[in-house]
């Protein structure tokens, strides 16, 4: 009896002896993961559209741009502040660039050559590899919500159109009557620019086909997420689609980088420029900086583009080769810019 008691507890020594380390080694890895996790930073870049804006713009017009940057990147950080997703990031801060008709998407988009808006969109969640996208919109107040929605319960990624509207009536997206697009401003710029032939192609940095908003977000989670909105391209033909909706594009993320993109969107499209970023990233091993400059000022022609990009380390690239970008951003820990020139 005694002899079976003895090797019973050898038995239990021995069990305890091999689990323990396992245990401690468990431990260990979970600090290390929740370490990990602690020093992963958040992030946040966007942008109102790439072109030409003279320095000598008017004081006040100028204070109402770096005034809504700024209020608009308040949005996104506080959210990320606050422990939330980068989705949620970016959409809720695109969602105010959409309603502020200083930027070309949702409220303040252009007018197509028929007089009419239409609207494009697209958000992509880079930990999931999906996305959502739409383009011609004309009823959708809030575009970029439309398309985190496909993202989210569509099968699809990209709808067009009517269908893209009929997509629109099967969920809860706010909807309003197409005039709200109509700002009297940029009718008024669209009638000047009808009733002057050649008038758009003569503008200087091909201004007339520049115009975007769009956010990029790492979260604490280290979730990277891109979104872009717009209103298009000034008398835009009939049916034509621009870079934002097409993922790859002007619009991009997966786990190492979230970008968007704004500017003239055929040469944007051209070069598949935001995954063309993601990509030098990942088979150069250049960095984020690297890539950009790569993109902005060796791949693309001057006066074409710019883009704004964040990776999965928070940091933050912002890069134009058109004369102005008007960007915010701002990461935990660090400096909070706002600017409109370099």
């Amino acid at each position: 009896m005694k002899k079976q008691i003895s090797l019973l507890s050898l038995l239990i020594l021995g069990t305890l002896l091999f689990t323990l380390p396992m245990s401690l080694k468990a431990q260990d890895n979970n600090g290390q993961q929740s370490a990990d996790e602690s020093d992963q930073k958040w992030a946040i870049a966007l942008h109102g559209g790439a072109g030409y804006v003279s320095p000598n713009m008017p004081e006040e017009r100028k204070a109402a741009y770096m005034a809504a940057l700024d209020s608009a990147l308040a949005i996104g950080v506080e959210i990320l502040e606050q422990g939330g997703s980068s989705l949620d990031a970016v959409e809720q801060t695109v969602r105010f660039l959409e309603d502020n008709p200083l930027f070309n998407a949702g409220r303040g988009a252009v007018f197509t050559s028929e007089g009419k808006n239409e609207l494009d969109a697209a958000i992509m969640d880079g930990s999931q590899m999906n996305a959502g996208a739409a383009t011609g919109l004309t009823t959708v107040k809030h575009p970029i919500s439309l398309a985190r929605i496909i993202m989210e319960e569509s099968r699809h990624i990209l709808f067009a159109g009517d269908g893209a509207e009929q997509y629109a009536d099967q969920t809860t997206v706010e909807r309003v009557d197409p005039d709200y697009f109509k700002v009297p401003a940029r009718y008024e710029a669209w009638k000047r620019a009808n009733e002057s032939q050649g008038y758009l192609e003569s503008q200087p940095n091909n201004a007339w086909k520049m115009g975007t908003v769009g956010c990029v977000a790492v979260d604490k989670t280290g979730r990277l997420v891109a979104g872009t909105s717009t209103g298009g391209m000034t008398n835009k033909r009939y049916g034509r689609v621009g870079d934002v909706p097409i993922i790859g594009s002007g619009t991009y993320a997966d786990e190492q980088v979230a970008v968007s993109a704004t500017g003239w969107g055929e040469r944007i499209m051209l070069n598949v420029s935001a995954h063309r970023l993601a990509s030098h990233i990942r088979y150069t091993g250049a960095s984020l900086q690297e890539s950009m400059n790569h993109l902005v000022y060796e791949i693309l022609n001057e006066g074409e583009a710019g883009f704004i990009a964040v990776d999965r380390q928070g940091n933050i690239s912002m890069e134009t080769n058109t004369g102005s970008m008007f960007r915010a951003s701002q990461s935990e820990g660090g400096e909070k810019t706002v600017a409109i020139w370099k």
